[in-house]
């Protein structure tokens, strides 16, 4: 590994100017070196036996007009899902309550659109405020923002903006063509320029390469704040959707990127997102051992299947770890 690199693995520093020949080293290095070197990391930053729990749920479902490869609730797909109407306030504050008593501390509400209407942004910042209003952290994914959407947001006191870049950029219309990554930047430059909270990750097992998830990973590092939350998600394969049949990740290979995306955003939460429902207990031991340190509590992410909440507290005793509070 070069000295830049190395240097960065043992001080843990906030850089913004990886190159991705040395982040393909970081992946290169032996499995027990680089998980060795992302928990030192880990611990510079965070408590190392807390991990922040989050709870999301859909909010408006189906129908939407991106064509994401991987994605349930695309109209251009035949997945099955019915379409649903935006959520009802006081459903949706209900959720966030129950959701705080089983102890997560951020509410995350996904909505199934390419952008919001203008008319459908009084009912969300209603919602936003409802959450707040439980003392809960409050997070949204709606979709690309225009500037005043995100003032709006702003506004109503919203914590974090979730907009996944969900690869790299020379994979990326592998996966969506009905928008470009520079889009996915844009909006996550206003959010973060408005002073919300990002929330940025991506999703492996696409039938991408390692320089993918390595050139996924230098874009988020090299914004000029890395994200809050770093959201690393197992593809979920949906019958109907183009990549329902893509062949399986190594789970290794998922770990390794844990703890690379560790050791380049060392002060940010990296969270376990989707596919938590195929993974052996041991394999979520090593994403924690490798850096992770938040997860969504629930049965269900969006569309798809979860850990579920009692699972996921059962692990936590187990490993003598504790949520954050």
């Amino acid at each position: 590994m070069n000295q830049t690199a190395a240097a960065t693995a043992e001080k843990g520093d906030l850089r913004h100017d990886w190159n991705l020949e040395e982040i393909e080293q970081l992946f290169a290095l032996p499995f027990n070196d680089l998980l060795f070197q992302a928990q030192q990391i880990h611990r510079q930053h965070f408590e190392p036996n807390t991990v922040q729990v989050s709870t999301l749920i859909n909010i408006k479902t189906g129908g939407c007009a991106e064509d994401c490869g991987y994605c349930s609730q695309s109209a251009h797909f035949d997945t099955g899902l019915a379409r649903e109407a935006l959520m009802a306030v006081d459903e949706v504050v209900s959720a966030a309550k129950t959701a705080q008593e089983g102890g997560a501390t951020r509410f995350c509400m996904g909505a199934a659109w390419r952008k919001p209407r203008t008319n459908d942004m009084d009912l969300v910042i209603a919602m936003i405020k409802g959450v707040k209003g439980l003392g809960m952290e409050a997070c949204v994914t709606l979709g690309m923002l225009e500037p005043e959407q995100v003032q709006q947001l702003k506004e109503a006191g919203l914590d974090y903006y979730n907009h996944n870049i969900d690869t790299s950029p020379e994979y990326y219309d592998k996966v969506v063509t009905t928008r470009k990554f520079a889009d996915r930047i844009d909006t996550i430059t206003r959010v973060r320029e408005a002073g919300i909270n990002v929330c940025s990750g991506g999703i492996l097992g696409m039938g991408e390469e390692r320089r993918d998830r390595a050139a996924m990973l230098q874009e988020l590092a090299n914004l000029p704040e890395h994200p809050g939350s770093v959201p690393i998600n197992l593809l979920v394969k949906v019958p109907g959707t183009p990549l329902g049949d893509t062949p399986d990740l190594d789970i290794f290979e998922f770990i390794r990127t844990i703890a690379v995306a560790r050791l380049m955003m060392p002060a940010s939460y990296v969270r376990l997102s989707a596919g938590r429902e195929t993974m052996h207990d041991e394999a979520q031991a090593l994403c924690f051992l490798a850096g992770a340190n938040s997860l969504f509590y629930g049965d269900k992410l969006l569309t798809t299947e979860n850990a579920t909440t009692d699972h996921d507290k059962a692990l936590f005793q187990r490993l003598g770890i504790q949520a954050e509070g």
